[in-house]
């Protein structure tokens, strides 16, 4: 547990310090905007899709460590990949953040994102984790801008009786 808490601290902060893919994407074919009203997390995510391949994928805006983290390990793990696949990736990240998905021993293609898993046992983190996700599915689906936020929420299921 300890090594795994360490292995967490150590890559957050090498991604927050060196975030691989920052800035603007000038050529972009998608893009969208991801808040976190409640803690102030903001990104702006450019990304180029050529036929169904994200061929670049570039992000920047002030945000917390662990969402820059998060933003830049997504980056490097969809870069290259089909579409299909990112959204694939997008889906077990959020399941995995929000306890839905035991990396340990269920399937998943999340390789060293599972250093994020720690992140569902700190609730108030979970949303700064999943946000840049967030913003590559509003991406992928021109929605615009995102949320981590209730109904603004693009993965957000409305549960019975209208109780966020």
């Amino acid at each position: 547990m300890a090594d795994s808490k360490q292995l967490y601290q150590e890559v957050i902060l090498d991604h927050n310090k060196k975030p691989r893919n920052w800035g603007a994407l000038a050529d972009a074919t998608h893009q969208a905007e991801g808040l976190n009203p409640l803690c102030g997390d903001r990104l702006q995510l450019g990304v180029k899709v050529n036929g169904e391949t994200l061929e670049a994928i570039a992000f920047e805006g002030e945000s917390c460590a662990i969402c820059k983290a998060s933003a830049s390990m997504m980056t490097t793990a969809v870069k290259g990949k089909p579409r299909a696949d990112a959204e694939q990736l997008i889906q077990e990240f959020r399941d995995m953040a929000t306890g839905n998905l035991d990396t340990a021993n269920q399937p998943h293609h999340l390789g060293r994102l599972t250093v994020f898993s720690g992140v569902r046992d700190l609730p108030t983190r979970v949303k700064c984790a999943i946000l840049p996700w967030h913003t590559l599915h509003a991406a992928l689906n021109s929605m615009g801008t995102t949320s981590t936020e209730a109904d603004d929420d693009p993965m957000h299921e409305p549960t019975p009786g209208g109780v966020a």
